[in-house]
């Protein structure tokens, strides 16, 4: 199974996602002061640079461990020993775990990680924040990125890997979408179609998008899955579901598009 890749949506909105775009430009300005931005998939090329790049991920990213004992690692990478080992220090900083997710939430290891959920968020994020509006949006997007990551952390508590990435509180936008507008027409490249653009339902690019999520969680892809928290976005995904609910964003009247004259009910021609 192959994920299409969404690139633009046929939903007008009624207000600019103000919220959505300010999470996008946190998001760039964040990654470019991460040791991994110099390198486009992320990979240190020395070896004093994979210890570096560690020990800045260990300080602030999410870590099941640290999130189910509410206790801070007390040891973390230092400089190199070998090719391919770096020593092991004591912890100099103080981490409070939960509020490392929320640092995590604006952290990438790469420029495709980042890319990747940038572009979800950009074609997704603005109807979902028209529809909440902007500080139910806010609330809603946080509360997705935390309980994907304590999903992900309660799956395997004892796992010290780091957490990083938007993906899990997108994974919430996603699934908050698929429910407010299944059939809003989503124009997206498919990849075994030498990525030719198609406009599909929204229910298929992001019903797919979620098997593929489940398959993947599920072993059914583990050679591909390697390093990808599955488990977050499926658990975001369900969350998103069922926090726009509880927010209110099935019985949200929606605005009309801003060319709409405010004394009728058609568009303008």
């Amino acid at each position: 199974m192959v994920s299409l890749i969404p690139i633009h949506d046929e939903n007008p909105t009624s207000r600019v996602a103000v919220i959505t775009y300010l999470l996008i430009a946190i998001n760039f300005v964040v990654f470019i002061t991460e040791p991994v931005a110099t390198s486009l998939n992320g990979t240190p090329t020395t070896a004093a640079a994979a210890c570096h790049q560690i020990a800045y991920f260990r300080e602030y990213s999410a870590i099941p461990k640290e999130l189910t004992s509410n206790q801070q690692l007390p040891v973390t990478a230092g400089p190199p020993v070998g090719p391919n080992q770096c020593s092991v220090v004591r912890a100099r900083y103080h981490k409070i775990p939960a509020l490392s997710v929320l640092y995590s939430m604006f952290l990438h290891g790469s420029w495709l990680h980042l890319l990747g959920n940038m572009l979800f968020l950009w074609v997704f994020g603005n109807n979902i924040e028209d529809r909440l509006g902007r500080v139910r949006y806010l609330l809603f997007y946080l509360l997705c990125g935390y309980i994907a990551a304590y999903g992900f952390a309660l799956g395997d508590p004892n796992s010290t890997t780091t957490l990083i990435g938007a993906s899990g509180a997108i994974a919430g936008v996603l699934g908050a979408y698929l429910i407010l507008f299944p059939r809003a027409r989503v124009t997206s490249l498919v990849p075994f179609l030498l990525f030719l653009p198609i406009r599909f339902p929204a229910w298929v690019v992001l019903g797919s998008w979620f098997l593929l999520q489940y398959f993947y969680f599920r072993g059914a892809g583990v050679g591909e899955g390697a390093g990808v928290a599955y488990l977050a976005h499926v658990v975001g995904f369900i969350a998103g579901i069922i926090l726009v609910i509880l927010f209110g964003g099935l019985s949200a009247r929606r605005r009309p598009p801003p060319s709409w004259n405010r004394y009728q009910r058609y568009p303008y021609a």
